[in-house]
């Protein structure tokens, strides 16, 4: 069991390549392809089968497990993350959840995109990473998250996750996030959930969210502090959402 959770432990990057990575990032258009492509390859220069912004899968259970027990009768519920990287969030879900869950990770950086595939399926001296439930489903595509028209209908996924992908998109101006929160909301299901995680302050964020997402309910939640720092969990939902 041990050797197992080695296996499937997400790894993250020391605090001090971290900042670094973070200070690389200062000024960048990080609307740039270019940019991520050459981060996610540093990454894997450094032997590190994943990296994440902010925090991993293991942070986000406590919210994500209970939402996604609620829908367990959804055989298997279909996940959609947005700009996902080389994050833990997809593979977590993946091989940790008990419940049927269908994954898909998307990325506009092909870099990123090879790596977690490799990671799927046990490239890199790894281990093929095995379900949590048999039903479950994970899958990594390359894709705008400004434009996921080629690749997902209106309303097909019950819950859509944002890992710092607005918060990036935003560096940007104020257009491309509204673009991409209402692409989440598009393929989002009436009844679904989207979870924008963020250290971005209620104060700022939730006026933006409300404006851009009429109809739909915005709640916050607090989540740590992981590493000294509070970070925000933003729920836009539907009428009968998950948690209804």
């Amino acid at each position: 069991m041990a050797a197992l959770r080695r296996t499937l432990h997400v790894a993250t990057l020391a605090a001090g390549a971290r900042r670094a990575l973070a200070g690389s990032l200062a000024g960048s258009c990080l609307a740039d392809r270019r940019l991520w492509d050459k981060l996610h390859a540093d990454t894997r220069k450094g032997h590190v089968p994943t990296f994440d912004w902010f925090f991993g899968y293991e942070e986000t259970q406590g919210l994500l497990l209970p939402l996604l027990q609620e829908t367990a009768a959804a055989c298997p519920l279909r996940v959609l993350d947005v700009g996902c990287g080389t994050s833990s969030l997809c593979t977590g879900l993946y091989t940790q959840c008990p419940h049927p869950v269908d994954v898909l990770g998307v990325d506009f950086s092909p870099v990123a995109i090879a790596h977690m595939k490799r990671l799927l399926e046990g490239g890199e001296g790894q281990t093929p990473l095995c379900p949590g439930h048999p039903a479950s489903r994970l899958h990594f595509m390359q894709a705008d998250a400004q434009n996921l028209e080629p690749m997902a209908s209106s309303g097909s996924f019950q819950l859509v996750l944002d890992k710092g992908t607005w918060d990036a998109v935003a560096r940007g101006g104020p257009q491309g996030a509204y673009q991409l929160l209402s692409e989440c909301l598009r393929v989002l299901s009436p009844q679904g959930t989207l979870i924008q995680f963020s250290d971005e302050d209620p104060d700022v964020r939730l006026p933006y969210l409300e404006q851009g997402s009429p109809g739909w309910s915005v709640t916050v939640q607090e989540l740590g502090p992981f590493g000294g720092i509070t970070y925000f969990a933003y729920l836009v939902q539907g009428s009968q959402s998950l948690q209804s």
